[in-house]
């Protein structure tokens, strides 16, 4: 491959083709989405629960993760004054509508969405000049989000991440696929969300960009993802053993630790599976329920009498270093990841099959 491809979406110009992947609660915040963005990528910053460090998060939750919204955004906005900064924020959230409303009056370039279809976000971003992605995994959920957006809102969609079985946290999948698609047979899949995608660029006489995501660990896996037509690769796990990451350094540790044999398949209260680092807190979850002390009011479909544990807490215990008593999220190949690295190094390791 030569000439390292320009990423255009809309009226974005994207000068490194990877979308850094946003990993909640506070693995990617202002400081790590600066930088992709820095480096000429797209850094994305995860909105769950992200005003957990704001001093009254335990007292009024809803109004620290607002507040948090745009301090963060403004933390990224200043390392990158000129990069292309955009939030992940999770259909599943409880307040979902106003984390899309307060991305937009930060000035978000892009929000991306998944866990779950977010078919009502076109009207949320509405009179903006946000751009809007859907997190797809299948051909299904593509058909069923741009049909809604072309009946409803008469638009489609500015950007397409296609997210794989090999994705690290809350997997657009049941157990069955991820134990049954193999590299070959989700590469077809691919391909059918693609030609969805390109029906609807065609009506509306657009390019619709789409970023592949899930397994994307190093520039072999970008390359393949680029031969199967992908405009762009969604990276997550990867950036977490960069200095740059806002996760403490145990956690950052446990991914440099961790062997393909450490990552298994949790159910999260979100309703979805989730892949995750083996650790005492889940040897503990499958003892028993785990007790709930607190509810967060995070998740929309979260009952806290019957759901197995509370996911804000165990994410918010492991992003803070005790990575034994909390939930770490990762990618299928986490186990690859041996040495700490910077954004910038990352990068241009990632697109070395350009130059």
């Amino acid at each position: 491959m030569k000439g390292l491809p320009e990423l255009v979406i809309g009226d974005l110009k994207v000068k490194r083709p990877v979308i850094q992947g946003g990993m909640g609660v506070g693995v990617s915040l202002g400081q790590l989405a600066g930088a992709v963005a820095k480096e000429g990528g797209v850094g994305i910053i995860s909105t769950a629960q992200i005003g957990f460090r704001e001093p009254d998060f335990e007292t009024n939750t809803r109004a620290a993760n607002i507040r948090a919204i745009g301090s963060e955004f403004q933390r990224a906005r200043e390392t990158a004054p000129d990069g292309v900064i955009g939030f992940n924020i999770m259909v599943a959230l409880k307040d979902y509508d106003e984390h899309v409303k307060a991305a937009v009056d930060a000035g978000a370039d892009l929000i991306v969405s998944g866990a779950g279809l977010p078919i009502e976000l076109p009207g949320l971003v509405e009179g903006s000049s946000t751009k809007i992605a859907p997190i797809v995994s299948t051909e299904k959920s593509a058909k069923v989000i741009l049909k809604y957006w072309d009946k409803k809102f008469s638009r489609t969609a500015d950007l397409v991440v296609i997210e794989g079985p090999k994705a690290g946290g809350h997997l657009g999948f049941d157990r069955e696929q991820l134990e049954t698609y193999t590299q070959e047979s989700y590469d077809n899949e691919i391909e059918r969300i693609m030609a969805v995608v390109r029906k609807y660029a065609q009506k509306y006489q657009v390019h619709i960009p789409v970023a592949v995501a899930g397994g994307i660990s190093d520039k072999d896996a970008a390359e393949h993802a680029f031969s199967l037509g992908a405009d762009a690769v969604q990276v997550a796990t990867r950036f977490v053993t960069t200095w740059e990451c806002d996760a403490d350094l145990s956690y950052k540790q446990s991914y440099l630790n961790a062997k393909k044999e450490d990552v298994i398949l949790v159910k999260s209260p979100v309703g979805m599976p989730g892949r995750a680092l083996y650790n005492k807190f889940i040897k503990n979850m499958e003892k028993a329920r785990l007790p709930i002390s607190k509810c967060y009011n995070c998740l929309e479909k979260c009952n806290p009498q019957k759901v197995p544990y509370c996911i804000t807490r165990a994410l918010i215990d492991a992003v803070r270093g005790d990575v034994e008593n909390g939930l770490v999220f990762c990618g299928a190949n986490v186990g690859r990841i041996h040495e700490m690295t910077t954004v910038h190094q990352l990068m241009k390791d990632l697109t070395r099959s350009f130059v």
